[in-house]
């Protein structure tokens, strides 16, 4: 029997183009994308799970700005399998759109939102100044993860669009990569940055 993503769609031939990404974006199916956590005290292991399930993962805890809990009601209840089904109707939607595999295209929105630079503050005698940094790989995917269901839910937290249409809007845009994605405008933003601080 043929394992795929929540019984509908299979990862065979996607791949990863992005070569520095290629370790740490999973691919390998799940009926039900939901490991309960079980790599968590191992550094690293997030890589190996799916890469569904940390999307899903991060649409529990979006709300999270500058450690500020500015979002925390809503689905942001620690439920797992509500996000699993905002992600589930989401892929249904971009199916629906693009007419595409939607792991395929999640996968690609990834790729195009994840920033190569960022900048921090090093600290000489006193005075702060800002440094270009590059960004760990690993970082890169969990930047653009957090990027697309915080802007996900900035379109919908309070307001009559449902949170599975902004999601889908944002990994449809992000794949595009046009401006409308938050997830790209913030890459743009940061790598703008980190380039005049060199």
């Amino acid at each position: 029997m043929e394992i795929k993503f929540f019984n509908r769609w299979d990862s065979e031939g996607i791949a990863v183009v992005d070569p520095g990404l290629v370790r740490y974006i999973t691919l390998e199916p799940r009926i039900l994308p939901k490991t309960g956590a079980r790599y968590a005290g191992d550094r690293f292991r997030k890589s190996d799970t799916s890469i569904v399930e940390r999307l899903a993962s991060k649409l529990m805890s979006s709300g999270h700005k500058g450690k500020k809990h500015f979002m925390s009601s809503g689905h942001n209840t620690g439920k797992k399998n509500n996000a699993l089904k905002v992600v589930e109707k989401a892929l249904i939607k971009i199916e629906q759109k693009l007419k595409k595999n939607p792991i395929a295209v999640l996968v690609k929105a990834i790729e195009n939102a994840a920033p190569r630079e960022e900048v921090i503050a090093i600290e000489y005698g006193g005075a702060r100044y800002p440094k270009a940094v590059e960004v760990a790989p690993q970082r890169r995917v969990d930047l653009a993860l957090r990027y697309m269901t915080q802007g996900a839910y900035v379109r919908s937290f309070n307001k009559k669009m449902k949170v599975e249409e902004a999601l889908t809007d944002e990994i449809i845009n992000a794949a595009q990569g046009t401006v409308r994605s938050t997830a790209i405008s913030k890459k743009r933003d940061t790598e703008r940055q980190a380039s005049s601080s060199k």
